[in-house]
């Protein structure tokens, strides 16, 4: 499966695009290493979701080994708009469907195999779920991509490094000039081992007809991705996110992307008993969100709709109630800075959800501070920043303070911000609040600065 713990460490060719994320000079650091205005956009999207369908929904599988009938895939309610309608009402803002898992069944009617929905009794080999699905996304107000498995277990030139790279190649040519502007492509190496993919000519493919697409990878597939795994499938990144890594020496932009499933262990659906159990909890769920989005990395929960093409109603329950927990615990009509004060005009703009305003701290200044006053003492157990990263990831160290007295009192701290940081803590009441930023590289930019109680029950 594309989301496999299972991955293949097998190095590819060193050859890297003429991007912006790219840093390759001598004396090139990790302070301007900038990313691309696309890698700025996708990481605004913050949270997306992953639609495992196929012929392992019929069969109970979570891996198929290509043998399956394309009679197989026989759905008889397929309806992308509800799942659009649901991962929106979770507060994602993008979908990817998987266009080809590793069994080689494509549900779109590929011209070059006949393994696909057109052998499909599904309506009648005339379906084309991946346009169904690209319009319901867009028409639900999500960004829409795609992953293509590199690993195909039914197609016979699989065998045939040469004849393969051309098929897949004209695959990627069909999704990537037949479906609108893709936001993101999905790329692994899961049962690859022993199998070398010319990368390098399937990237150029795509950034020819989609230049604004970001490619997941592991970073040990290629050198040139734009997203890189996080290296689990838990909901989590370890640690504080750093966007820049150094691979072999190589310093590139290549911000993080946490892969889970809805439910624990299953990406698609599945009839068993275990299934409705593995739906996980609104609480796992948040901390999941927690975990990911929380640390600067980006969020991709895969959601498996059932042998009808829906998704079940339990699933669609869960993530509304997801969606409603996030919206109670971290979203702007809970930031209790709202009701606080800054202390001049440029302070505000950190102050006022809005992520397009920023603070600046003093050009060249490595230590700054963004204070914030109350009225009357609020009480909060939570605090997000937001680093503008246009410019590159600059604060080192960074720490939440309030006043006590006249003594400014540390409750949370650490490195890194980037493009979200979320630190919790026990809950402190104070009028007198500071972001206090001290250490930076280059001039540090605050988009957003947030208080929250979390412990605020929700309103019926």
């Amino acid at each position: 499966m594309p989301l496999s713990t299972i991955r293949t460490r097998a190095l590819s060719l060193l050859l890297i695009l003429a991007l912006p994320a790219v840093a390759v000079a001598d004396g090139q650091n990790f302070a301007n290493t900038l990313p691309s205005p696309q890698q700025v956009g996708w990481q605004d999207l913050q949270f997306g979701v992953i639609v495992h369908f196929g012929t392992n929904t019929f069969l109970d599988r979570e891996w198929g080994d290509g043998t399956a009938p394309a009679a197989v895939f026989d759905p008889d309610h397929v309806d992308p708009g509800q799942w659009a309608k649901a991962v929106r009402a979770a507060g994602a803002r993008y979908m990817v469907l998987v266009a080809k898992h590793h069994d080689g069944f494509s549900l779109w009617p590929t011209e070059q195999s006949d393994y696909s929905v057109k052998s499909s009794p599904w309506l009648n080999g005339k379906g084309d779920l991946v346009k169904l699905t690209s319009e319901a996304a867009r028409k639900a107000g999500l960004a829409f991509g795609v992953y293509l498995s590199p690993w195909d277990r039914h197609e016979p030139k699989y065998a045939d490094k040469a004849a393969y790279d051309k098929y897949y190649a004209a695959q990627l040519d069909e999704l990537a000039t037949g479906y609108g502007p893709l936001v993101e492509w999905w790329l692994d190496g899961a049962g690859s081992a022993g199998h070398v993919y010319d990368f390098d000519h399937y990237i150029e493919e795509l950034r020819t007809y989609q230049p604004n697409t970001m490619v997941f990878a592991d970073v040990a597939l290629f050198s040139y991705g734009d997203i890189r795994w996080a290296g689990n499938e838990h909901g989590a990144t370890e640690g504080e996110t750093w966007n820049v890594i150094d691979r072999h020496g190589e310093l590139r932009w290549r911000p993080v992307e946490v892969d889970t499933p809805l439910h624990k262990d299953h990406w698609f659906f599945s009839s068993k008993p275990d299934f409705a159990a593995s739906l996980k909890t609104v609480d796992e769920l948040v901390t999941t969100w927690e975990m990911s989005v929380g640390r600067g990395a980006q969020l991709m929960l895969g959601i498996a709709p059932n042998t009808h093409g829906l998704l079940p109603e339990a699933d669609v329950k869960r993530l509304a109630e997801f969606g409603t927990a996030l919206e109670h615990r971290y979203g702007n009509a809970s930031n209790l800075v709202a009701g606080g004060s800054a202390d001049n005009a440029e302070t505000k703009r950190a102050l006022d959800n809005d992520p397009a305003t920023s603070w600046s701290a003093p050009e060249g200044s490595s230590h700054a501070e963004l204070n914030v006053s109350f009225p009357n003492p609020v009480t909060f157990d939570s605090a997000i920043a937001m680093e503008r990263l246009d410019a590159g990831q600059h604060v080192r160290h960074y720490s939440i303070e309030v006043m006590r007295g006249n003594t400014w009192v540390t409750v949370a701290e650490g490195q890194a911000i980037g493009h979200l940081k979320l630190d919790r803590f026990p809950a402190v009441t104070a009028a007198r609040v500071r972001l206090n930023i001290q250490s930076s590289v280059g001039t540090a930019e605050i988009r957003e600065f947030k208080l929250f109680n979390t412990s605020t029950p929700a309103k019926e």
